[in-house]
């Protein structure tokens, strides 16, 4: 296998607040096209659209997007990554990157950075965190604070304000004091494809059901999770008709992916 990294794009048709969500279009192009093309600019040497419905193979029939046809009974988008490697014989150590098919403004170099926090390292997964800047955030339990080690490995995900500044939270909980450092997860993934099947067969951990944090289950599993610094912010998926409006307003202002 040539070296570098692929990326599987998991694309359902299914969405109760936005039907068909996947083949909406933005800018003349539908949104998924949208996160192949980022894929494929940040340096992906293949690009994989994984999905159970005709309907998106239909669509992008004439597209020349890569399409694999998966099972309808996965649980999870990790057991369909993983059906896509053992479907493409991706050897175990290819890296595969999970991309979600409504993050069609993910920054390229946060894709890239995914896949090198991988390649660089011996873990056989990896992932991202951002800096985290305000105490408002950090004490949100909707925004998941991940605590690495010195070589940059998650000791733990949480949704609570992790590590916690005793003294100094004790005294005010309204500011972040100067010496802390949070880092908030942000969810893209690379794992090496052997691991996958490994993954899909972990079985879920007290913490992780607490949480409500599926990475977790790895880490009580006794393995390494990679936790690499996003260059640049990743700005959010399209998720409501909110969403929609504000992406297709970015792709009509004719900015280049």
């Amino acid at each position: 296998m040539s070296p570098g990294f692929v990326v599987v794009i998991p694309s359902r048709f299914a969405s109760s607040r936005l039907p068909g969500k996947p083949l909406l279009d933005l800018g003349g192009r539908c949104m998924v096209e949208r996160v192949v093309e980022r894929a494929l600019a940040a340096g992906a040497r293949d690009v994989v659209v994984a999905t159970d419905d005709q309907r998106i193979v239909d669509a992008l029939a004439s597209s020349g997007v890569s399409v694999q046809m998966t099972r309808i009974d996965h649980a999870s988008g990790t057991e369909r990554l993983a059906e896509v490697a053992r479907l493409r014989g991706w050897d175990a150590e290819t890296v595969v990157v999970n991309l979600q098919g409504d993050e069609p403004l993910a920054p390229v170099s946060g894709i890239r950075a995914a896949a090198e926090a991988l390649l660089g390292s011996d873990a056989p997964m990896a992932t991202l965190a951002t800096p985290i800047l305000s105490a408002e955030e950090l004490f949100s339990t909707s925004a998941v604070k991940v605590v690495r080690d010195s070589r940059g490995a998650a000791l733990y995900f949480s949704r609570a304000p992790v590590p916690w500044a005793r003294d100094a939270f004790a005294a005010s909980r309204d500011t972040l004091p100067e010496t802390g450092a949070w880092l908030r997860h942000i969810g893209i993934y690379a794992y090496r494809a052997g691991f996958l099947q490994t993954y899909i067969e972990l079985p879920p951990c007290a913490a992780e059901q607490l949480e409500s944090l599926e990475q977790l289950r790895v880490l009580d599993a006794g393995y390494r999770i990679q936790v690499g610094v996003a260059p640049e912010p990743f700005p959010a998926g399209v998720d409501t008709p909110e969403d929609l409006v504000r992406v297709r307003a970015w792709f009509a202002t004719g900015a280049s992916a």
